[in-house]
């Protein structure tokens, strides 16, 4: 497999890892960067575009982006937050105080940060939408807002994997007048300069590698990684919090449809660039090439803040979310304990850690089995770790 690419001094293990997913973990085209104090340190792609691979055909290039499913919820987190920033967004008042309809059914005491910390208790819809319901942004936000919680809000948390497309999506257009993709564009990649679009324009479609299921890979012995029986009994369980969170929106959408990839649902539809996402994350944390920076300090540290942690009532495995954002644990490991982002069911990864001044990028268009910790993002995760020690120990 021909790596294309740089890496800087001292990052050679990750141009390694990069090209060892393609030979030991099924890797079929995928892209990665990876940024320090704002600047490039690692730009690396290979493979195909289309998921058979087939070699020669829509080769994978340095601008091609991908649809990255759960990443779309930490650049969702960041409008809220720069809400609150600017004054725009109190945090801690009621949701109901900027969208009156949604203190229906028990639900007027749930606190706006209730929603980043998947602590609202809607994950599920006694109703779920079809694709075309769901991509209307008044049907989507009316469905939740009539909804009642399956926990009281605030007092536990699970994973809101489909309905925080309209908790967030709605707040931001209740407090902005603006619909949310066109927030995003205007006032988050727009000013870093980031390939990534929520609701992907149609002059975009092009850049867009076909998505398919890879085989989880194999383990020394020979055996395929499988999820754990609990993990697997929950999404078997068709009334289970698991299966009906995931199925919010259904049938399944197929997301090689142009109609799925231009609905604007910032739970899932994100579409990026590696570098798009990690040039996003390091404006989250520092300034971008001695330019935009978009989290204050200040900020930065709400973002990071331990919310909710413990089992987790979808996942049925233990998490740690800050505001909008998955924190470092077993579960979803990230670089450091410091570090924050969202991880794609299936692959897609993207975080940033204040300490080391890395903020990471990964895209794929192989889409695997987990949905906080994929192989080869890990595989990736390590290889950063490991290039930051040997640059640590060159300096003394």
């Amino acid at each position: 497999m021909d790596v294309h690419g740089t890496v800087a001094e001292g990052f050679e293990p990750v141009r390694e890892a990069f090209a060892e997913n393609f030979t030991r973990r099924g890797e079929r085209g995928a892209g990665l960067a990876v940024y320090r104090d704002g600047h490039r340190v690692a730009h690396l792609w290979a493979g195909s575009r289309d998921i058979d691979g087939t070699p020669g055909t829509a080769p994978w290039e340095a601008g091609t982006a991908q649809i990255v499913r759960s990443v779309t919820k930490g650049v969702a987190a960041a409008a809220l937050l720069l809400l609150h920033q600017r004054g725009e967004l109190d945090l801690d008042a009621p949701v109901g105080a900027y969208w009156p309809e949604f203190k229906a059914a028990g639900k007027d005491r749930t606190r706006v940060w209730h929603l980043l910390a998947h602590r609202a208790g809607v994950p599920v819809l006694d109703r779920p939408l079809t694709l075309a319901e769901a991509a209307d942004p008044d049907l989507g936000a009316a469905a939740v807002a009539v909804q009642a919680p399956v926990w009281e809000p605030g007092t536990d948390h699970g994973y809101h994997a489909h309905t925080y497309s309209w908790l967030i999506g709605e707040l931001v257009r209740r407090i902005t007048g603006r619909p949310v993709d066109r927030w995003i564009a205007e006032e988050l990649a727009g000013p870093v300069g980031a390939d990534l679009w929520l609701g992907l324009p149609e002059a975009e479609r092009g850049r867009v590698g076909r998505v398919g299921p890879v085989e989880p890979p194999e383990t020394a012995g020979g055996l395929r990684m499988r999820p754990k029986r609990a993990v697997a009994e929950a999404y078997a369980d068709a009334d289970s919090l698991t299966r009906r969170a995931f199925a919010a929106i259904s049938p399944p959408p197929d997301e090689n449809d142009p109609a799925y990839r231009a609905a604007v649902l910032p739970a899932s539809t994100g579409v990026a660039t590696a570098d798009g996402l990690a040039r996003f994350y390091a404006a989250l944390i520092g300034e971008v090439d001695g330019g935009t920076r978009l989290f204050t300090p200040g900020t930065m540290e709400l973002a990071r803040a331990e919310r909710s942690a413990g089992p987790d009532r979808v996942l049925v495995v233990t998490t740690r979310f800050g505001l909008g954002y998955m924190l470092h644990s077993a579960a979803s490991p990230l670089l450091s304990p410091g570090s924050f982002g969202h991880p794609g069911r299936g692959g897609a990864l993207a975080f940033a850690d204040p300490e080391s001044g890395i903020a990471f990028g990964y895209v794929t268009n192989g889409f695997g089995t987990s949905v906080t910790a994929d192989p080869r993002a890990q595989a990736l995760v390590r290889a950063v770790r490991s290039a930051l020690g040997r640059t640590a120990a060159a300096l003394g």
